[in-house]
C-alpha cells in the first residue's frame, strides 16, 4: 500500500498560514465533507468548494491527478489507485438505502468492506501476493444495526497518512460521476420533446408519477414537460429492461407489471429486490453519468412510462439543484435556523418540499392533528383562532391573530407539545410555503426546540390583548 503524497510532502514546503489552511480542510474532510457531498450528489452537481474539487476527479488514466485551485493555487494531489470506485460504490449504497444515520452507516460499509477483504486474504493460495478486487457491500437484505462509540481522535501530525488500496469494484471503473452545473446552460438548448398522449393516457401517468420522490418538489409547469416528454412501453414476461454495466438511456416509471432486480456478484446474478406494480427505476445512470448498477426483469407483462436522459438532467436534475441553492440561500437568512451548523442546514434543505396555495385556501385547520411544519417562501399567511361569541353561546367565530409573511414559520407549536391545532392558516393571495414532515422536524431541528417553546409565551401574550383571556396552549397548541 502507498501513502497519499500530500499528507507529507506538500506540508513540507508550506509556510505556517498555508499549513493552517490545510490542517483546517483535513478536519473538514475528517468531520463532515461525506454528508454534505452526498446530499449534493444526489442533486447531480458538486459545489465550488476545496473538498468538492478532490471529489472531482479527473478521467485521466495516464497523469491520475486533480487540481485543488482554492486550497493552494498550482498544487497537485495524486489521487491513490481504488479512490473512485470506492466512492462509486459507497455512494450508490447510500441511494439505495438512503440511511438515517449516514455515519453509522459508512462505518458499517467500510467495516464489512474490510472483514471481506480480511478474509479474502486469509484464504488465499500463492497468488495473493497479486492484488485482489474488492467487494461491494449491500445492505439491501440487512438491518441496520450498530452500537455508537467514541472513536479516538486522529493527531494532526506530520506522519504519513496511509490509504487502502482498493483495486477494483463490481462496477466498471472507467465512468466518472458527471459534474453538472446549474448556472450553466441557462438557455435551453435542446429542443424539448413532446409524446402526444390521450385523456385516458396522462392520468394513467399522473397517477403512476404521483408518489416518484424525484417529481415532488417540480411545479405545476415543470411536471406538465415531464408528462409530455415520458412515452409508454409495454414489456414482456422475460424482457430485459436494463442490464447491468449498459449505458443508461431512460428513466422509467413503473405502472403496471412486476420486475425482479439482479445484481451480479462474483460473476453470478443474485437476485436484491422487486418492483410489484409501482416504484421507479434507472436514475442513478443518468444523474452520475455511470453504467447501470443492476439488471431489471419484467416477470409479467407490464406497462412503464420511460423518460430520456436529456430530459431528464435538463427538467429534474437542473431544476432540482437550483432550488437547492435557493433554498440554501432562503434558509441562511432564517433566525430559527441560526443555531444550526451547516452540515444540518444541508440536511433540512434536503428534505424540504414546496406547496403552493391559492387566494383564501385552508393550509392547516384547528382542531387536527399536526403533520408538518411550514416555512413561508412568498406571499402571506392568516392565522385564525375559533372563539365562542359569549360563554353561553355555543356558535363559534373565527378571530384573526397573527399574519406571517415571507420568512415567518408556522405550525411548529403542535409538533413540539404534539398535541392538535389550535388555530387555523389561510393563504392571503397566492403563497408558497417549504414544507418539512413530522419525522423531519423531529430528527433535524432539536437544537431549535427551546427557541420554539419559548415563542409560547408570546403566543400567550398576544391571545391575552386579543380575547382578554389566554387558552392553555400549552394543552392545545398551534
Amino acid at each position: 500500500m502507498r501513502g497519499f503524497p500530500v499528507a507529507r510532502s506538500s506540508r513540507r514546503c508550506l509556510d505556517q498560514k498555508s499549513r493552517a489552511i490545510f490542517i483546517q480542510e483535513k478536519e473538514r474532510i475528517r468531520c463532515g465533507w461525506l454528508a454534505d457531498w452526498v446530499a449534493r450528489l444526489r442533486f447531480g452537481f458538486f459545489p465550488p468548494s476545496p473538498i468538492c474539487e478532490l471529489l472531482i476527479i479527473s478521467n485521466s488514466q495516464q497523469t491520475g491527478l486533480v487540481h485543488i485551485h482554492r486550497l493552494i493555487t498550482g498544487m497537485s494531489i495524486e489521487i491513490p489507485e481504488g479512490l473512485t470506485e470506492l466512492l462509486q460504490s459507497f455512494t450508490v449504497e447510500v441511494l439505495r438505502n438512503q440511511p438515517r444515520d449516514l455515519l453509522e452507516f459508512a462505518l458499517q460499509y467500510f467495516t464489512q468492506l474490510k472483514d471481506s477483504e480480511t478474509r479474502e486474504a486469509s484464504f488465499g493460495n500463492d497468488q495473493n501476493s497479486a492484488p485482489r478486487p474488492g467487494k461491494a457491500v449491500n445492505f439491501i437484505d440487512e438491518a441496520m444495526q450498530i452500537d455508537s462509540e467514541n472513536g479516538e481522535e486522529e493527531d494532526d501530525d506530520d506522519e504519513e497518512f496511509i490509504a487502502p488500496v482498493i483495486n477494483r469494484f463490481i462496477r466498471r471503473a472507467s465512468v466518472c460521476a458527471e459534474a453538472f452545473n446549474p448556472d450553466e446552460d441557462e438557455e435551453d438548448k435542446e429542443p424539448r420533446v413532446t409524446y402526444p398522449k390521450t385523456d385516458e393516457q396522462r392520468q394513467r401517468l399522473q397517477e403512476a408519477c404521483r408518489d416518484i420522490l424525484l417529481f415532488k418538489n417540480l411545479d405545476p409547469e415543470e411536471m406538465s414537460q415531464v408528462l409530455d416528454a415520458m412515452f409508454e412501453k409495454f414489456c414482456t414476461e422475460g424482457e430485459h429492461i436494463i442490464d447491468q454495466d449498459d449505458d443508461g438511456d431512460n428513466f422509467y416509471v413503473i405502472e403496471s407489471g412486476t420486475f425482479n432486480i439482479f445484481v451480479k456478484v462474483d460473476g453470478t446474478e443474485k437476485l436484491v429486490g422487486c418492483y410489484d406494480n409501482r416504484g421507479s427505476f434507472g436514475e442513478l445512470a443518468l444523474m452520475y453519468n455511470t453504467p447501470r448498477a443492476a439488471t431489471i426483469i419484467a416477470i409479467s407483462p407490464g406497462a412503464l412510462w420511460c423518460l430520456d436522459r436529456l430530459t431528464f438532467r435538463r427538467i429534474i436534475v437542473k431544476n432540482n439543484a437550483k432550488k437547492r441553492k435557493l433554498y440554501e440561500a432562503f434558509i441562511e437568512t432564517l433566525p430559527l435556523l441560526t443555531s444550526l451548523e451547516l452540515s444540518e442546514r444541508m440536511k433540512v434543505v434536503d428534505v424540504l418540499s414546496t406547496k403552493v396555495y391559492n387566494d383564501s385556501q385552508q393550509i392547516i385547520a384547528q382542531g387536527d392533528l399536526a403533520d408538518c411544519f411550514y416555512i413561508v417562501e412568498s406571499g402571506q399567511v392568516r392565522i385564525t383562532m375559533k372563539r365562542s361569541r359569549t360563554k353561553k353561546d355555543q356558535e363559534e367565530e373565527e378571530v384573526d391573530i397573527a399574519t406571517c409573511s415571507r420568512g415567518q414559520y408556522f405550525g411548529e407549536l403542535a409538533l413540539v407539545t404534539n398535541k392538535p391545532r389550535a388555530a387555523s392558516a389561510y393563504a392571503v393571495g397566492s403563497v408558497k410555503c417549504l414544507v418539512m414532515d413530522v419525522k423531519a422536524f423531529e430528527r433535524l431541528l432539536g437544537p431549535c426546540m427551546d427557541i420554539m417553546k419559548r415563542n409560547i409565551a408570546n403566543y400567550e401574550e398576544q391571545l391575552v390583548t386579543l380575547f382578554g383571556s389566554s387558552p392553555e396552549i400549552e394543552q392545545q397548541s398551534a
